[in-house]
Parts: structure tokens; C-alpha cells; sequence
């Protein structure tokens, strides 16, 4: 059983570890309000390029391009794919990343020919522990989620892509809902299907409207459609790259804050438990005080018999 010294020392390292998850608790809501307000400065823009290419399509019919698929078509078909997975840099995020590794590994199962693209060190870690080999692993994007970031992403698959190397591409990142609770989702990002749903304001609602008069498209419906869609793909993945901060953050307050009541329990505990050896060694030492005053006592009425 430990002393009283040792209880007070250990309720001590617990209450420097409090002031931590304290502080750790603040920075992530912190960081999560400004990563909030960024996305919601562009997301206007990209929901509007959203809306628009569905409102092409409503008007001109069948498209044909190499970055759609028809409309009937939701089956993942057969060829390369490539896997987007955004983690974090670090832990203390709660199952953030476990969920994040878990749902990729699911589509890696289901196909095995898949190159994977990596965001966040944790997930390069993983994959490199488990020797699963990784394409592109792009380092520290995200703690620090960035419109011209997204697009070198985009870049990169598009140009893979374009080559062929790519029939499909993946994205698997954490979504954050309105009562703060977080999901590691997954979402085909090209071939882009014109009815899927990209939407960045997190409502599920449309904000398109009917054409009034025809569109006219210059040098073509085809090319205007690609050029929009690279736009549409570049914010996409801004858009999951802020999401999936957000929910790092999202789930490292609710670590922290499960971490300060965890600590606040053990606190009251070890408290409980100081007071009772406190007052034991207290109880012990009026005990010890009594029976030599009592020894005291006994040894000078013998000394009195004696005289």
C-alpha cells in the first residue's frame, strides 16, 4: 500500500498532467474554429461549381468525357485504383486514425490492385510498419489543410489519371456531423458521376436551380466540363482535408475532456485514500503518544512503590 508522500506525489504528477490536457483541449477547439471559418469562406464557390455542372447536365443531356461516368453506373468497376487516405500527424485523437486505417483497409480488400496516397504521418507509419507500399505520401498537409495543398493533390491524381495509371480514384477521410460526432467515410472522386452528391454544406440539401435560358458552351459542352471538373476535384479534396481536421480536433476535445474527468476520478480517489492513510498514521501516532504516556505513568507509580 503507498505511504502518504507517495499518494500526494502521485496526485501531484496527475494534476501537471491535467493542466496538458487542459491546454491541449483549448488549442484543438482553437484550431478547429479557425479551420471551420477557412471552409467556409470557399465553400460558396465550389457548391455553386457543383450545382452548376448538375444543371449542365439537366440541360444537355449525355456527356461524354473522360472524367464522367454514366449516370446508371454506381459499381466500382475493374483496373487500378487510387486511395486518398488523410490521417493525422500525431494521436491522442481518440479512434481519429484507427477508423480512418480501418475503412481503407476494407476497400484494400475488396481490391487489391489499389496505390494508395497518403496524408498525415500516422498513416505513413502504419503502411510502412505493415510493409503496404504507398505511392505518395505527402507530409504534414495535415495540420495545416490549404487550398494550393489540395490542388497539388489534385494535380498529382489528375496527371496519374489522365496517363491511365489510374482507373479510379478513392478518397477515404473523416467527416464531422452537426452534434460534433465524427465517421470515416469513403467516396469515388473520378470517374465523377453527375448526379453524386459533393456537396460541401454539409446539409444534404440542394441549392441548384432550373436553367431559364439554354447554356452556351465555348469551344465546347466537353471541354468546359473537364475544365470545371478539375475546380470541382481541387475542393473536394480541400474540403475533406479541412473536414478531416476539423474532426482530429473534434475527437482530441473529447479525449482530453474524457482524460480530465478520468483524472478528476482518480483524484478523488487517491484523495479518499490519502485522508484514510493520514488518519491512520495520525490515529497511530496518538495511539503511540497514549501508551507512552500510560508507560509514563506506570514506570513512576513503581518508582513511588519503590520509595
Amino acid at each position: 500500500m503507498l505511504n502518504a508522500k507517495e499518494i500526494k506525489d502521485r496526485m501531484n504528477g496527475i494534476r501537471d498532467t491535467q493542466k496538458i490536457t487542459n491546454a491541449m483541449y483549448l488549442i484543438a477547439s482553437t484550431k478547429m474554429q479557425k479551420a471551420k471559418n477557412e471552409l467556409n469562406k470557399t465553400k460558396p464557390y465550389f457548391n455553386a461549381l457543383h450545382n452548376e455542372i448538375k444543371r449542365t447536365f439537366n440541360t444537355a443531356g449525355t456527356v461524354k468525357g473522360r472524367y464522367f461516368c454514366p449516370s446508371n453506373v454506381s459499381e466500382a468497376s475493374d483496373g487500378t485504383y487510387g486511395l486518398l487516405i488523410i490521417t493525422a500527424d500525431k494521436g491522442l485523437a481518440g479512434a481519429y486514425n484507427k477508423s480512418v486505417i480501418k475503412e481503407a483497409q476494407q476497400l484494400l480488400s475488396k481490391h487489391a490492385d489499389t496505390k494508395l496516397f497518403v496524408v498525415g504521418e500516422y498513416g505513413r507509419r502504419f503502411f510502412l510498419q505493415h510493409q503496404i507500399p504507398v505511392e505518395k505520401s505527402f507530409l504534414y498537409t495535415a495540420q495545416n489543410p490549404t487550398m494550393d495543398r489540395a490542388r497539388d493533390i489534385s494535380a498529382l491524381l489528375l496527371e496519374l489519371f489522365d496517363k491511365g495509371e489510374l482507373d479510379e480514384i478513392f478518397i477515404v477521410y473523416t467527416d464531422i456531423k452537426n452534434n460534433m460526432t465524427t465517421e470515416a467515410v469513403s467516396a469515388r472522386l473520378l470517374p465523377f458521376q453527375p448526379m453524386q452528391s459533393a456537396e460541401y454544406n454539409g446539409n444534404g440539401k440542394s441549392t441548384e436551380k432550373e436553367p431559364v435560358i439554354p447554356f452556351e458552351f465555348y469551344p465546347s459542352i466537353d471541354a468546359v466540363l473537364d475544365s470545371v471538373v478539375k475546380s470541382v476535384l481541387s475542393g473536394f479534396i480541400y474540403s475533406a482535408l479541412v473536414a478531416s481536421f476539423c474532426s482530429e480536433q473534434s475527437d482530441r476535445m473529447t479525449a482530453m475532456h474524457s482524460a480530465n474527468r478520468n483524472a478528476e476520478k482518480m483524484l478523488e480517489s487517491l484523495s479518499i485514500q490519502y485522508n484514510s492513510v493520514r488518519q491512520a498514521a495520525i490515529t497511530q501516532e496518538i495511539t503511540e503518544v497514549i501508551a507512552s504516556v500510560k508507560a509514563q505513568q506506570r514506570k513512576r507509580k513503581k518508582e513511588l512503590l519503590q520509595h
